[in-house]
């Protein structure tokens, strides 16, 4: 018998192709031919590094912007300018919405050192992930105050400072508990994984346009490392700036040691079944007194409902069960003629 090349197929249905298995390993092609000379983890971390930087630069280009524009404007009062915090304040909140959900595919849409270190805390990004995209984000910010400096008229007025009476112990508290409201947010709605995670850059919005009215007033509301620094380098840095790196550090650590508690305690026993919609909901049957999240899990409608159906085509079959025709009226998911319907419809 003669031997088998290494590159012969060894069932005869299963050709050689490109993008196809060969009978004995995966030989699917890994990468794009024009990127064929990397290997695939470098170009995938060369992405994540690309579209955090992109990212980043639009979210901190379009809220420096609008936040120089508002600081142009002269206070009309010796007290805070609502009209100018409010301006600010959706200017980042905004900008970080839309970039946010832009870019969350590419990389993740973390766009501050913070956040990339709390994803990493959780274990949602990985050692490597979390140094290329901290590194993209504070080049990012850099080149965005740098433009935004030598584009507009009214130059760059967006650094981050103490003021109003604010002393160096209240502004770096005050950055970490606004930096962890933030980042807790960031860890529900995107890093918990459930159905609306993919509307998780509006709560992330909404959660920095909240912080931002609190802080704007008195740190400058930065609650992103790169954000402070990215100024910083163009026009000067202060001698506390040193509180918009520990601070933002400091609330994610908070916010981390919090979403663990919730996490240890299993949170979802306390409050089962809030995001099941009515198929689920229908299914959904807990005890009383749950002991653990695996007791309040979301029901699998599509598995439930498939195995409903094969144990009646099953019953059917063997002539115990109910006509074809009555399949379907309680809730199983068959129509009068035996077609599967789409579930929700």
């Amino acid at each position: 018998m003669a031997r088998q090349r290494s590159g012969d197929s060894i069932l005869p249905f299963f050709k050689k192709q490109s993008g196809q298995l060969d009978g004995t390993a995966d030989q699917r092609p890994r990468r794009s031919r024009s990127f064929s000379f990397v290997p695939n983890w470098v170009r995938n971390e060369f992405i994540a590094f690309a579209g955090e930087f992109g990212g980043t630069f639009m979210f901190l280009f379009l809220a420096f912007s609008g936040t120089s524009i508002a600081n142009a404007a002269v206070p009309t009062t010796d007290g805070p300018n609502t009209a100018n915090l409010l301006y600010i304040s959706l200017s980042f909140a905004f900008s970080l919405m839309i970039n946010v959900w832009a870019f969350f595919r590419i990389s993740g849409g973390l766009f501050n050192p913070a956040v990339s270190l709390g994803l990493f805390l959780v274990g949602a990004v990985k050692p490597v992930r979390t140094i290329v995209t901290a590194s993209a984000q504070i080049i990012a910010a850099i080149a965005a105050a740098g433009v935004v400096e030598g584009l507009f008229p009214t130059g760059l007025n967006a650094s981050t400072s103490l003021s109003n009476g604010t002393s160096i112990a209240q502004g770096l508290f005050i950055e970490m508990f606004l930096t962890a409201e933030l980042v807790f947010v960031i860890f529900m709605l995107a890093a918990e994984k459930h159905k609306a995670t993919f509307l998780a850059p509006i709560g992330v919005g909404l959660a920095l346009f909240a912080a931002e009215l609190a802080g704007v007033y008195f740190t400058g509301g930065s609650l992103n490392p790169a954000r402070s620094f990215g100024p910083a380098v163009i026009k000067g840095f202060v001698g506390h700036h040193w509180i918009y790196w520990l601070g933002p550090v400091l609330g994610t650590f908070l916010a981390f040691g919090f979403y663990k508690l919730m996490k240890y305690s299993e949170y979802e026993t306390a409050n089962p079944g809030q995001d099941l919609d009515d198929h689920e909901a229908s299914m959904f049957n807990p005890p009383d007194d749950p002991v653990s999240a695996d007791e309040v899990q979301r029901p699998n409608v599509a598995a439930e409902t498939a195995e409903s159906i094969v144990q009646q085509v099953t019953s059917i079959s063997s002539g115990s069960g109910p006509p074809m025709e009555q399949i379907g009226s309680h809730g199983t998911g068959v129509s009068p003629m035996g077609r599967v319907e789409r579930i929700g419809s």
